[in-house]
């Protein structure tokens, strides 16, 4: 039986494109002003000037605000692996690049963390798999480690490292003041043996 093909998607409609984006804006200034945790789909849908509906419909939940702020972010992040200079760009040699990228990435959540905690959505958890580090460290392992045949499975294990944990630890009221340079040592460490 053949698949029914149902065409190409449909693109964004010019006014939800707009409203997609006027709503970013305005949640990005909410967050500046009030933080994370004072935002919600009602004081978003309000101060955009539009329907409450039309929040829920763009972003489904209120994590789902946090998780497009992010992701906005994020592809800025991913040009400067992607295009920028080395070591965490094009140029250096792959486990330079490892340690670099670990690096960058861990202060890349330091400097967001409130953003990316409210990203976190207890109901539709977002697998390591889905993170946009994953391709990053699979390609610089795959070079740094030519010889290492679970590659996806072992960049998964140090994608975790970065994501997960590191998160719901850096708010942790325990968390020591030295716990970003000592994170950034250790991944050092762990690449350098992985890659070793």
């Amino acid at each position: 039986m053949e698949p029914i093909s149902f065409g190409p998607p449909r693109e964004e409609r010019a006014d939800a494109a707009r409203n997609r984006a006027h709503l970013i804006e305005v949640a990005r200034t909410m967050v500046a002003e009030l933080g994370a945790d004072k935002v919600t789909m009602d004081g978003l849908a309000e101060r955009a000037g539009l329907g409450k509906g039309t929040v829920f419909r763009r972003f489904g939940t209120r994590a789902g605000i946090f998780l497009a702020l992010l992701d906005e972010e994020e592809a800025v992040f991913q040009q400067q692996v992607l295009n920028g200079p080395p070591p965490l760009g094009p140029g250096a040699p792959a486990v330079d690049r490892l340690v670099a990228f670990g690096h960058a990435r861990m202060e890349f959540l330091v400097e967001r963390t409130a953003l990316a905690r409210a990203a976190l959505d207890p109901g539709q958890p977002r697998p390591v798999n889905a993170s946009p580090s994953l391709f990053q460290v699979q390609m610089l392992l795959h070079e740094a480690c030519p010889d290492v045949t679970a590659i996806r499975a072992l960049a998964l294990q140090l994608t975790a490292a970065l994501e997960g944990p590191l998160l719901l630890y850096l708010r942790a009221s325990d968390a020591p003041p030295t716990l970003p340079r000592d994170l950034a040592a250790a991944w050092t460490t762990l690449v350098e043996r992985v890659c070793g």
